[in-house]
Order: structure tokens, then C-alpha cells, then sequence
């Protein structure tokens, strides 16, 4: 059973991601799961290259009492939830701190540069070393395999949600979920919903 109550104030969570991976869904489906609940939450967003693919990060500060800024302060993040791997690199080297928990998607997205093969990309088992190396909570998903699996690889992105409510840190439940799941998708892909959420949460348990 998830606490009712925050373990501190405010409470920081990042959840970053490119372009196209439904990263302000989650963050916005996070919010209201939050605000639904009695908190107050201020979400701000950052956008790297305007199309299809550039990075995207949300920022999310959780109050008992009172509204903050939009923006965490580097270093002080309480948990990052990455759609993309090296997202979760760049983002916990801005906003990491030996404390911090780390959900990872472990599907690679690559940048142009990789493509045209002027830039590498490293191996997720290398960068799956590396983190854990400094951030002893870290927990990799393979979500968008799992969302494949499903039908819809849009699905990841519920799925890493689900998998943030199974950490039970959060004051925050399966039907807050499924309240605020249900303000934005249609009626006939809610079971789907919750099924992946559900999927996520269980993983969120490791």
C-alpha cells in the first residue's frame, strides 16, 4: 500500500524522454493522479529540438502545503523516470545525487549523428554499468518491448508510469490512475491502459 503521505517537501520527479515517446502524457497523467489526491503539483517542461525525436523533459515538484517553482534545482531530484537510456544519463548528470532513484526504459532511440555514424551511441549494458556504478536505485525496464508485446510501443511510456506507482514512495494508486487515465484516452482503450500500467508496476517492484 503506497504511503498517504510524502517523505519530504516538495517532492522532485523528472521524467524525460524524446520526442514522440509520450513523455508530457505521463507527466500530465502523473499530475493529476497527484492533484486528485490533495496535492499541489507544478509541472514544468523543457524541449530540445522542436521535431520528432528531440529531447523532452518534465519537471514535476509535489506539495502537501504549497505551490513552487516549476523547476528543480540541479542535483536534487528525488526520482528520474527516462523513456531513452541516454536520456537517463544526461538528465542524472545534471539532477542526480547519490539518492536519487533511476526508472529506465532500456530502448535506445538514436540521435542523427549516430545514424549517419558520426557519433557512437554506447551499449545499454554499459550504460546500465555505469549508472549503477553512482546511483545504487536504479531499475531498467524493457517497457517498450513489453508495450510490443501489447501492440502499441506508445504503451512504454504507461508502463514506466506504472512502474513509478510500484515503487510505493508516491501517495498515489491504481485508481488514481485509472481516473486520470480515463480524462484522456477513449473509453475503448482504458482496459488496455490499465493492463500495461498494471505490467509497469509489477516491474516497478524489483
Amino acid at each position: 500500500m503506497n504511503s498517504t503521505r510524502l517523505s519530504k517537501d516538495p517532492y522532485s520527479v523528472i521524467i524525460t524522454g524524446v520526442g514522440g515517446q509520450g513523455n508530457v502524457m505521463a507527466s500530465r497523467v502523473l499530475g493529476s493522479m497527484l492533484v486528485n489526491n490533495g496535492f499541489s503539483v507544478t509541472i514544468g517542461e523543457t524541449f530540445g529540438a522542436s521535431q520528432r525525436g528531440g529531447s523532452v523533459m518534465s519537471h514535476l515538484r509535489i506539495s502537501e502545503t504549497s505551490s513552487w517553482s516549476p523547476q528543480i534545482p540541479k542535483g536534487t531530484a528525488d526520482i528520474i523516470v527516462s523513456l531513452e537510456p541516454i536520456e537517463a544519463v544526461r538528465v542524472l548528470a545534471a539532477y542526480g545525487n547519490p539518492g536519487v532513484i533511476l526508472l529506465s526504459n532500456t530502448r535506445p532511440i538514436f540521435p542523427v549523428n549516430v545514424i549517419k555514424g558520426d557519433a557512437a551511441y554506447p551499449s545499454v549494458e554499459e550504460l546500465k554499468k555505469s549508472v549503477r556504478r553512482l546511483i545504487p536505485h536504479s531499475i531498467f525496464i524493457e517497457a517498450t518491448e513489453e508495450a510490443l508485446k501489447m501492440g502499441n510501443p506508445i504503451l512504454a511510456n504507461i508502463i514506466m508510469l506504472g512502474a513509478v506507482v510500484g515503487l510505493n514512495i508516491l501517495p498515489i494508486t491504481r485508481e488514481n490512475f485509472r481516473t486520470a487515465i480515463g480524462e484522456r484516452v477513449s473509453p475503448d482503450t482504458v482496459d488496455l491502459n490499465m493492463d500495461a500500467f498494471d505490467l509497469g508496476s509489477r516491474l516497478g517492484q524489483q
